[in-house]
C-alpha cells in the first residue's frame, strides 16, 4: 500500500540510484547530511557526473508504480500524506518511507513523546544492560523509544522496550527486503508487531555506507530528546547526537568510566553541556520538569530493603569492584562474597557480563 506521491517516489529512486556517490559524502557525516538536503535536481548536478544526462531522463520517466513494497505488509508514505511524522519534514529529512508495522501505527508512536537511545555498536556489558534498563523504565511509562535497528546499544534499546511490549521505531539502513543477519532478524518481527521498522531506502535496495549514517539523523529527527548511553569519541558513533545538536533538540548522555575509550564520546558530551541521564526517572524529569510521573521500581538510592551485607556488596559492585576477586580484597571471605553475588543474581540486581565481571541490573546501575 502506498501514501506516496510522484516527487517523493521518483526521489527514492534517485537515492537508490546514487548509492555510489552517497558512500563517498558518507565519509563525512555533515556533508552527507547537506546533500541529502538538496533537491533533485541539485543532487543530479552534485553527484550525477557521468550518468547525469541518462539518470535525469529515467528519472522523467519514473512512475510510483515501479515502487517495490516487499515483503509482504510495507507500505510507503511520503512527507505530504497527512500521517507522515511531521518533525521529519524538514529539508533535511527522508522525502519518503517504507515501514514495516504500518503507517497508521507509525503515526501513533510518532505522536507520544519519542526518545532516541544510541550509542556506539560495541558497548561493554553495562552499557548494553542500562540501555536496555533505560529504554524498559522508558516504555513502561509510555513513551516511544526510537533506535537505528543495529548492534550494540540500539538493539539493548530495542530488546528492553519489547519486554514490557513498548512502543518502539527501529529505524533500518537498508531496504525493508534485504536481508539481514540472524541476530537482528528476529527482533525486527517483534518491534514490527508492536511499533514499526522504517527506512527511506528502496525495499529490495541494500543501504551501503550513506543508508546506514543516514538513518542516524533520521533517529534524531524523529526524537524530542536524543540520550547517548555509551560512545567513543568519534564522529560515527557521535552523528545522532550532532543532528540532535544542530536541530537544537535536547540532548543528553549516560556518564561513563573516564577510563574508558567508550565512555569518551559521551563523557564529552556532557562536558560540552549535554543533560546527566541516569536512568529513566530522569529522562521523563527532563521532558516534564514540574509534572513528571514517578516510575515504580526506579531506583533513587541504596536499596533500604536489602541485608546490610547484600547492600554493601551491591554499592560495591556499582562503584567498580565488579569481580568476587576485588570484592574480597575489601575484607569479606571469597565464599561470603559469592555467597552474596548468587543471592544478588537469583534477585535479579545483579547479572554477569564478560570475563566473570558483575553488572548492577536496573534504571540506576553504577556510573
Amino acid at each position: 500500500m502506498a501514501h506516496a506521491c510522484l516527487a517523493c517516489g521518483r526521489r527514492s529512486w534517485l537515492l537508490a540510484e546514487m548509492s555510489g556517490p552517497l558512500d563517498f559524502c558518507a565519509r563525512d557525516r555533515g556533508r552527507l547530511t547537506e546533500t541529502l538536503a538538496l533537491d533533485d535536481d541539485e543532487l543530479l548536478l552534485a553527484l550525477g557526473g557521468r550518468r547525469k544526462a541518462q539518470l535525469r531522463a529515467r528519472h522523467g520517466q519514473f512512475c510510483v508504480g515501479e515502487l517495490r513494497l516487499d515483503p509482504p505488509g510495507v507500505e510507503a508514505v511520503c512527507r505530504h500524506d497527512p500521517q507522515y511524522p511531521p518533525t521529519l519534514c524538514d529539508a533535511g529529512g527522508p522525502r519518503m518511507l517504507y515501514v514495516l508495522g504500518g503507517v497508521r501505527r507509525l503515526e501513533q508512536v510518532a505522536a507520544r513523546p519519542v526518545v532516541a537511545i544510541v550509542g556506539t555498536r560495541r558497548p561493554s556489558d553495562y552499557g548494553s544492560e542500562v540501555a536496555r534498563s533505560l529504554a524498559r523504565g522508558l516504555a513502561a511509562a509510555g513513551l516511544t523509544v526510537a533506535s537505528c535497528l543495529d548492534d550494540g546499544i540500539a538493539l539493548a534499546a530495542q530488546a528492553g522496550a519489547l519486554e514490557v511490549d513498548g512502543a518502539t521505531v527501529a529505524v533500518t539502513g537498508g531496504g525493508l527486503g534485504v536481508s539481514r543477519p540472524a541476530r537482528t532478524r528476529s527482533l525486527r518481527s517483534r518491534v514490527a508487531r508492536r511499533g514499526c521498522v522504517i527506512s527511506e531506502v528502496p525495499c529490495d535496495r541494500p543501504g551501503r555506507m550513506w543508508g546506514a549514517a543516514a538513518s542516524e539523523r533520521i533517529v534524531a529527527r524523529l526524537s524530542c530528546l536524543t540520550v547517548v548511553v555509551e560512545a567513543a569519541e568519534v564522529e560515527s558513533e557521535l552523528s545522532a547526537a550532532r543532528v540532535a545538536g544542530a536541530l537544537g533538540r535536547p540532548l543528553a548522555a549516560v556518564p561513563g568510566r573516564v577510563t574508558s575509550h567508550l565512555s569518551a564520546g559521551s563523557n564529552g558530551l556532557l562536558a560540552e553541556g549535554a543533560r546527566v541521564v541516569r536512568g529513566a526517572q530522569d529522562v521523563l524529569d527532563l521532558l516534564h520538569p514540574t509534572a513528571a510521573p514517578r516510575l515504580l521500581g526506579e531506583d533513587t538510592g541504596p536499596r533500604s530493603d536489602l541485608a546490610p551485607r547484600l547492600r554493601t556488596t551491591l554499592e560495591d559492585v556499582g562503584s567498580g569492584c565488579d569481580t568476587p576477586e576485588a570484592l574480597a580484597a575489601k575484607g569479606a571471605s571469597l565464599e561470603d562474597v559469592l555467597l552474596a553475588l548468587s543471592e544478588l543474581e537469583l534477585m535479579g540486581l545483579l547479572s554477569r557480563g564478560d570475563g566473570g565481571r558483575y553488572i548492577p541490573c536496573g534504571a540506576r546501575g553504577p556510573l
